[in-house]
C-alpha cells in the first residue's frame, strides 16, 4: 500500500467524517430551535409591509393575498413598481378592491439609481410609511394570517433589533428549480441553524426581514446597502455589529421559488454561490461539509472497505435533512424526493466549487460585476 493511496484515504476519512460531525450539529441545532419558547405578544405596536415589486410572478396574487388577510389590529401595506402599468399593479388593485378596509397604497418608484433596485424601492417605501416597525416581505412569500402577530411578538424585546424568518422554499415548476427547493429545505437551512446555534444570528435572510426605523437610521439608513447585491445578509451583520440582537423567528413562512429552464435555474445557483462567497469567505469554505454524499461516492470509489463510513454518512445527512424539513419547516420529504437528494447534493457541490471563480452574475436579465466585499456594478 503506497504512502500515495495512505495520504488520499486519510484526507476522504477527514473529509466524511467531518461532514458527519456537521450532520450532527444540524440536528442538534434544529432540537435547539424547536425548543425556544415563542414570547408573548404584550401590545401590538402598528406595522408597515413593505412589498418591492417587478411583474407579475406565477402565484403573486395568493402571495400577496396573503398580506391583506392578516389577523392584526393596525398595519398598512406598501407595494412599489418602475412603472405604473407593471403587470403586478393589475394584482395590487384588484386585492386594493377586495379588501377595501385594509390600508394600502401604491408608490411608482422609476428607474433606480443604482444597482439594488430592491433597496431603492424599500428605501422610498419606508420614507411614506407611517410606522415605526418595518417587515420587508418580498413578493414571493406567503404566509399564515399570523404572521405579524408573532413578529410583533418577537420584535417587543427593546434588545431585538431585527427579527428574520426562517422558509420552506417551494417551486411550482421546473424540475431544476424543484431541487433547487430540495436544497433551501434539507441543505440551506441546516447551516443558518447550526450559525444560529454557534456563534448567534449574525445575518438576515431576504423574504421576510423585520426592523425599526430606528435601527436602519443607525446604519446610515436603508440606502447604504444600495450597491450589495446579498443586502439581506449584510442588513443583518450591520444590525449585530451596531449591537442589536438578531434573532431567528419562530415562524415560518412559504417561499415560492422561480421555475423555468434548466439555464435559469444554473445562473440563479451560480449567483447565490459567488455572492455568498463574498459575504460570508470563511464560512463558503467550511460549505464543503454540508454535501456529504459526494464525499461518500469518493471515499467509497476510492475504498470500498470504508462502506461502513460512507452508510453511517448517509444515514446522518438523511437525519439532518428530516429534521431540517418535517421538523422544523413542518413539510414533508416525498420517496421521489428523497431520491433526489443525492442529485441535489452533488449539483450543490459543483456549484460550490464554481463559486470559487467568476467575477460577474446576471440578475433580472441584467450582468453585474461582482466586488470582492459583495458589492454589485451593472456592466450590461
Amino acid at each position: 500500500m503506497s504512502i500515495g493511496f495512505i495520504l488520499v484515504t486519510a484526507v476522504l476519512s477527514a473529509l466524511v467524517a467531518g461532514s458527519m460531525a456537521y450532520c450532527a450539529l444540524v440536528i442538534i441545532a434544529a432540537w435547539r430551535y424547536l425548543h425556544h419558547k415563542t414570547p408573548h405578544l404584550e401590545s401590538a405596536p402598528p406595522i408597515s409591509v413593505l412589498t418591492p415589486l417587478h411583474g407579475a410572478e406565477t402565484g403573486l396574487e395568493e402571495n400577496l393575498r396573503s398580506s391583506f388577510t392578516q389577523r392584526y389590529p393596525r398595519f398598512e401595506l406598501l407595494f412599489a413598481f418602475r412603472v405604473p402599468d407593471d403587470p403586478a399593479s393589475l394584482v395590487v388593485r384588484k386585492l386594493m378592491g377586495e379588501y377595501p378596509h385594509v390600508p394600502a397604497s401604491v408608490i411608482i418608484t422609476g428607474e433606480p439609481p443604482y444597482p439594488n433596485a430592491k433597496v431603492f424601492s424599500i428605501l422610498l417605501m419606508q420614507t411614506a410609511a407611517r410606522f415605526d416597525l418595518l417587515v420587508m416581505k418580498d413578493s414571493d412569500v406567503r404566509s399564515g394570517p399570523d404572521m405579524l402577530e408573532a413578529i410583533a411578538g418577537e420584535s417587543q424585546d427593546p434588545r431585538v433589533g431585527m427579527v428574520t424568518c426562517p422558509y420552506i422554499a417551494i417551486a411550482e415548476r421546473g424540475f431544476w428549480w424543484k431541487l433547487d427547493a430540495l436544497g433551501m429545505n434539507t441543505q440551506f437551512l441546516g447551516g443558518v441553524l447550526v450559525a444560529r446555534m454557534l456563534e448567534g444570528m449574525k445575518f438576515a435572510l431576504g423574504p421576510a426581514i423585520a426592523v425599526r426605523k430606528s435601527v436602519l437610521a443607525e446604519m446610515g439608513g436603508i440606502e447604504t446597502l444600495n450597491d450589495y447585491l446579498a443586502e439581506d445578509f449584510v442588513i443583518g451583520q450591520m444590525a449585530d455589529r451596531l449591537g442589536h440582537r438578531v434573532i431567528l423567528s419562530s415562524y415560518r413562512i412559504e417561499h415560492h421559488i422561480g421555475g423555468g429552464s434548466f439555464v435559469s435555474n444554473m445562473r440563479h445557483r451560480l449567483r447565490w454561490a459567488r455572492s455568498t462567497r463574498r459575504s460570508r469567505p470563511i464560512g463558503y469554505v467550511g460549505e464543503l461539509f454540508t454535501n456529504p454524499v459526494p464525499l461518500v461516492l469518493a471515499l467509497w470509489l476510492w475504498e470500498p472497505r470504508l462502506w461502513p463510513a460512507a452508510v453511517a454518512a448517509v444515514l446522518l445527512r438523511a437525519a439532518a435533512a428530516w429534521m431540517s424539513m418535517h421538523r422544523v419547516l413542518r413539510g414533508r420529504l416525498m420517496v421521489i424526493q428523497w431520491l433526489c437528494v443525492p442529485l441535489q447534493d452533488a449539483l450543490s457541490f459543483f456549484f460550490w466549487i464554481a463559486g470559487f471563480f467568476g467575477t460577474t452574475v446576471v440578475w433580472r436579465g441584467r450582468q453585474y460585476q461582482l466586488g470582492r466585499d459583495g458589492r454589485i456594478a451593472l456592466i450590461g
